[in-house]
C-alpha cells in the first residue's frame, strides 16, 4: 500500500520580482485510527485518531500505544492489520487487564500537540527510575550527527513541514523517521525498536523539535541516556531530566550546542 506524501497545489508567490502563480506541493497530512482487541473484553474499539504523515504507520502505532503503556514488549501485540487505504491500524494485543479503563474515552491526537498529559501522568513520570548508562560520545559525533540528521530530511527539504526524529548509537544514526508532528516522529522511532528489536538503554535521541516534558517522559520510559535537539528545552523537561539522570542537549546546530544536565556524558 502507497499513499502520497505530497499534494500538489497552486499557489499566488510575492517577492521582490512581484507577484506570480505558481505550482508547489504541501505535505500531506494524513488521519490514522488506532483500533484495539483483546480477545476477550475489547474487539475493533477505536482507541484514538492521531493526525500524521502517511509513513511507517505500524510503527506509529506501536510506538504510540508504547508511549500510552498499552504494551510494554512486541510480546504483548498478537496481530498488527493495516487497512487498504491506510487509515485504519487494527492492533490485536494479548488480554491485559487495564484494557478497557483505557477504551473508555476515544481520543483525536493533532499534528501539532502532545498528548495532553493530565497530573497522574506527571505523577506517574515523577515515579521513572533513573537511567543507568555508562555511554559517552564526543561532542563532535553530535555535531557529525546533527548534521547528518538535517541532511536526511527529505520531507522537510521538500516542503518545511515535517519534524524529524533518530535513533543513534555512538557511531552511527541507525533509525530516522520525519512527521508532521514531533510526537509522531519520535514513536516512530520506538515503534520500529519495538518491533525489531533494537535495545535503546545505551543509544541516543535526536530530534528536531522543542524538548517538551512528554518528549523528555517518553525518552525516559525507554531508558533513553542522551536527548539532543536542534531546538530548545522547557523547564519541566529539563527537571525532569535532571530527575532521571538524562543529559539533555539542545540547539545543537552547527558547532555548537547547549548542554542542560548530566553534561558528564558529553566529551
Amino acid at each position: 500500500m502507497s499513499i502520497d506524501k505530497f499534494e500538489d497545489v497552486s499557489i499566488v508567490r510575492i517577492d521582490t520580482d512581484g507577484r506570480t502563480e505558481q505550482d508547489d506541493i504541501v505535505i500531506k497530512e494524513h488521519a490514522l485510527t488506532i483500533t484495539l482487541s483483546d480477545g476477550k473484553f475489547v474487539k475493533d474499539r477505536a482507541y484514538v485518531t492521531i493526525f500524521c504523515s502517511p509513513t511507517d504507520l505500524e510503527y506509529l502505532g506501536l510506538g504510540f500505544l508504547l508511549s500510552d503503556d498499552i504494551i510494554s514488549s512486541i510480546d504483548d501485540v498478537e496481530s498488527i492489520n493495516l487497512s487498504e487505504d491506510g487509515s485504519i491500524l487494527d492492533i490485536h494485543v494479548k488480554e491485559k487487564a487495564n484494557l478497557p479503563e483505557k477504551l473508555l474515552t476515544k481520543r483525536d491526537v493533532t499534528s501539532g500537540c502532545g498528548r495532553n498529559s493530565t497530573p497522574r501522568d506527571l505523577l506517574e513520570a515523577s515515579k521513572i527510575q533513573k537511567v543507568e548508562s555508562d555511554i559517552m560520545v564526543s561532542s563532535d559525533t553530535i555535531i557529525r550527527f546533527s548534521s547528518e540528521f538535517q541532511s536526511m530530511s527529505d520531507l522537510y527539504k521538500s516542503t518545511g513541514g515535517t519534524h524529524a526524529s533518530a535513533l543513534c548509537d555512538k557511531d552511527n544514526i541507525l533509525i530516522f523517521k520525519e512527521d508532521i508532528g514531533r510526537h509522531n516522529a519520535v514513536d516512530k522511532v520506538f515503534g520500529e525498536c519495538l518491533s525489531k528489536g533494537i535495545q535503546t538503554e545505551d543509544k541516543m535521541i535526536l530530534t528536531s523539535g522543542r524538548i517538551s516534558s512528554e518528549m523528555l517522559i517518553k525518552s525516559a520510559k525507554r531508558h533513553i541516556p542522551i536527548v539532543v535537539s536542534r531546538s530548545a528545552p522547557t523547564s519541566m523537561a529539563l527537571e525532569f531530566a535532571k530527575k532521571a539522570n538524562i543529559t539533555l542537549v539542545g540547539f545543537a546546530r552547527g558547532r555548537r550546542m547547549n548542554i542542560y544536565s548530566h553534561d558528564y556524558r558529553i566529551e
